[in-house]
């Protein structure tokens, strides 16, 4: 199993590839959801192996069921053997009960994992473009700060992605993103006729926004669309596995 680190988070975490697991084609082989048609055994097979590279109980593993929302909730302690459910309909967790690993589901999304060296608490993100556009993480840097920190204890790391290299976009979305972010976080590739989007540019400026300094964010430059690691709803057309990222709590005083 390969799992991405960022040397930014002291919690432990990681961004996984898709190796490591037993689902066979199309979603070979780590792939943590059965939302995208693979079978139940498989996913929680992968969730267990997972569990042991994060070393937590597999019970200690909270998801959310993902909507392209804005809501962010919080995760209390678990462990156990039994794979769980996910908490509820949100885009974004957070925990601080040492032990629990909180993540979210990603093929082309950006999953960010989020450290606070205050409180030791910890949070997860999915940001797709309409959670990147509605600042999700903004909301995720609210609610870790309404829990007793402060934007410049937090560490950020954007995990592997769709880049701008293959982020095509049309219609009215390079114009709300430019109007949102400023006109960089559109680039126009010479000799075509779509636009491409920068999500984890997009990112990096609602975190300055929200009082991050850029030293405290670290970007992971791979595309999971080029990169035949990772699984990429846009290159296999939606055929295809959900990576689990997570980030795991272990108290202020481990950090």
């Amino acid at each position: 199993m390969e799992l991405i680190t960022s040397s930014l988070l002291r919690s432990p975490h990681g961004f996984p590839t898709r190796a490591g697991g037993v689902s066979v084609a199309p979603f070979e082989s780590l792939n943590t959801s059965t939302a995208s048609g693979d079978e139940q055994a498989h996913v929680h097979e992968n969730l267990r192996r997972l569990a042991r590279a994060a070393k937590v109980e597999v019970g200690a593993l909270a998801t959310v069921s993902q909507v392209h929302g804005l809501v962010m909730l919080r995760a209390p302690g678990g462990g156990g053997e039994q794979v769980v459910p996910p908490l509820g309909e949100a885009d974004a967790i957070w925990t601080s009960a040492p032990g629990v690993a909180v993540g979210v589901k990603t093929a082309d999304c950006v999953p960010v994992l989020i450290e606070d060296r205050r409180t030791g608490a910890v949070a997860a993100v999915h940001a797709g473009w309409r959670g990147v556009i509605g600042k999700l993480v903004q909301v995720a840097v609210t609610t870790l700060c309404a829990a007793g920190t402060t934007p410049d204890q937090l560490r950020v790391a954007v995990g592997p992605c769709i880049q701008r290299c293959c982020f095509e976009v049309d219609g009215d979305l390079p114009t709300r993103f430019s109007e949102a972010f400023g006109a960089q976080v559109v680039v126009r590739p010479e000799g075509k006729a779509k636009a491409h989007l920068d999500l984890p540019w997009a990112l990096g400026r609602t975190l300055e926004a929200a009082g991050i300094a850029a030293s405290n964010v670290d970007v992971r430059p791979e595309c999971t669309r080029c990169d035949a690691r990772f699984f990429s709803h846009r290159r296999d057309r939606g055929l295809t596995g959900r990576h689990l990222s997570f980030i795991t709590c272990v108290g202020a005083s481990a950090l």
